[in-house]
């Protein structure tokens, strides 16, 4: 069973259409902006390039993570999603939220095969490994 984060957070993300995300626990990395979704009280996020050195790259070796809500930053867990039917209320959920002209081309973009294979849940970290 996947940790959930806290009901105040993920309505605060659900509120917000850009997440500042620092990937992996090296302090190197700086906040990049992505567009969240919530479904079904979860978060997911989807990478649009790809890129070595990247965010997504980065939580593939190493999960750990800490996002930025508004002033509030959270340390997290990324654990890839997966089921054809959470992938597609993903979408549908990007479809809603980001309904833009200038967001058209990033939403319609998400539905490629490479996108939708490097969605992003994240989930609390396991208890004993949050730092302080």
């Amino acid at each position: 069973m996947k940790r959930g984060l806290p009901p105040s957070i993920v309505a605060a993300i659900d509120r917000s259409s850009i997440l500042g995300i620092r990937a992996g626990s090296r302090s190197g990395h700086r906040f990049t902006g992505v567009w969240p979704i919530v479904v079904d009280g979860r978060v997911f996020v989807r990478s649009w390039t790809l890129k070595a050195g990247g965010w997504y790259r980065t939580l593939a070796e190493e999960p750990s993570a800490t996002i930025q809500v508004g002033s509030r930053r959270v340390r997290v867990t990324a654990a890839r999603a997966t089921g054809e039917r959470l992938l597609d209320a993903i979408e549908r959920a990007y479809d809603e939220k980001y309904p833009t002209p200038g967001a058209r081309k990033f939403v319609r973009g998400f539905r490629a095969k490479r996108r939708r294979a490097a969605t992003i849940e994240f989930i609390a970290p396991r208890a004993g490994t949050r730092k302080r």
